[in-house]
């Protein structure tokens, strides 16, 4: 691998690498990702074992440091992506900015402007652009304006459903460039989900639906070890052009990734979930697209898009486990490996093995195919012919995946209690609704 022939970026809050993922597909070398949660750094040093993951907090962290730490060197670098956290909002007459909930924000900027990328991309919930929270959205830009960088507006709220992910998944991004260089564009969609009537859309090829996302997926009734155990030996069954692409069983010419070595024969992410035999009576008499009335859970309509992934939330804020879907066919919630289709991550894709750590990990993340419409346009803007490499990277070390929260953070010799672990009983909620 020669980094030197592919652009260059940082992946800052990077989790379990969606972002990462996105933008190595449109021909970035992503050499550097800061990420504050061990399990995710190990889920993210296993699925990109060339590059360096920082297992740090942006707070903590210097331009200086990711340097030094990963290959990047003196280089410079092409784009600093990540979406920081924004918890809180400034009350009458006070800066949004000075905030301290919002302080990882601040140090989202003071990273770029240590590192003085060409470009930035900041992703962030659409609830930044409207009521007092467009407070904090527009102190951002000024800031960012006031460090010599320009930024792109209208800034833009962006679907996935519009870029090939069977999801509906409204997020802002705001790109920006350093002063005299050329903005780029927001990508245009290039898919047609279900329902949609813009006349300017007819001719996209539609949005992969629910089922042809999960159908060649095993029936995970009929393996009983899966129970104990989140993989199984697997031959698919015929299946959409989408599950084709994320089974890796065709050469996309746009796919600018890696190839990865990995056991085709092996499907992780199916660990079953124990529903009582109440919950699954209300999950069959629910109609697909409608809500079970007693855990509003959502049923996944077959022909249609997934609701919004959500993550829920470690102990230190909440404790919360987000509902997952409920499958359009089967009485159950849908497993990891149907979240991480639904979230267009390709099968080699690993995800740690408790449930509960791969759901926060997709739900907290950007689905890569958006994240590589994104990045395609920062590719068109530098002038670069995306390069499509040849050597794999080899995916080795599943230990990492198996890592508790204890051995994750003493493997990157972090505060084992830097993230808090969930609560055995909201964790277990799903399994005895």
């Amino acid at each position: 691998m020669n980094p030197q022939t592919r652009p260059i970026a940082v992946d800052l809050f990077a989790g379990a690498g969606g972002m990462t993922l996105g933008f190595e597909q449109a021909g970035f070398d992503v050499l550097a990702a800061v990420e504050i949660d061990p399990i995710h750094c190990a889920t993210h040093e296993y699925n990109f074992p060339q590059w360096k993951v920082l297992c740090r907090s942006v707070v903590e962290v210097t331009g200086e440091e990711i340097r030094t730490q990963s290959e990047i060197g003196s280089r410079e670098i092409d784009v600093v992506c990540g979406g920081p956290p924004c918890q809180g909002f400034s009350l009458m007459g006070k800066r949004a900015l000075d905030d301290p909930r919002n302080s990882l924000v601040f140090h989202f900027i003071r990273i770029i402007t240590e590192l003085q990328p060409k470009y930035f991309v900041m992703e962030n919930v659409r609830g930044l652009t409207i009521g007092p929270h467009k407070q904090l959205l527009d102190e951002v830009i000024d800031k960012f304006h006031h460090c010599g960088y320009q930024v792109l507006t209208p800034y833009q709220v962006l679907n996935s459903a519009y870029y090939g992910v069977p999801q509906n998944r409204e997020r802002l991004f705001l790109i920006g460039c350093r002063e005299g260089l050329s903005l780029p564009n927001y990508p245009t969609p290039i898919t047609n989900p279900p329902g949609c009537k813009l006349p300017q859309l007819s001719n996209l090829p539609a949005t992969p639906t629910v089922w042809e996302a999960i159908q060649d997926l095993p029936r995970i009734e009929k393996y009983a070890e899966l129970r104990d155990r989140d993989w199984i030996s697997y031959t698919y069954p015929s299946a959409s052009a989408y599950g084709i692409q994320m089974q890796g069983s065709s050469e996309q010419s746009h796919n600018c990734a890696y190839p990865r070595k990995w056991d085709r024969n092996i499907l992780t992410g199916n660990h079953r979930t124990q529903h009582t035999q109440k919950a699954i009576d209300r999950f069959k008499d629910t109609l697909p697209g409608k809500y079970e009335p007693v855990s509003r859970f959502h049923k996944l309509n077959p022909q249609g898009l997934c609701n919004t992934l959500r993550a829920g939330t470690p102990s230190n804020r909440g404790a919360y486990t987000s509902p997952r879907p409920i499958h359009p066919v089967e009485p159950r919630c849908i497993t990891v490996r149907e979240a991480a289709r639904l979230h267009s991550y390709p099968d080699w894709f690993r995800f740690h093995v408790t449930k509960w750590h791969g759901f926060r990990q997709i739900g907290n993340s950007v689905p890569p195919l958006l994240a590589q419409a994104v990045a395609a346009e920062m590719i068109r803007v530098l002038g670069i012919a995306p390069i499509s490499p040849s050597v794999p990277m080899l995916l080795e070390n599943p230990e990492l995946l198996k890592l508790p929260m204890s051995a994750a953070a003493a493997q990157y010799h972090v505060d084992p209690h830097t993230i808090e672990p969930r609560s055995r009983r909201t964790s277990s909620s799903q399994a005895s609704v």
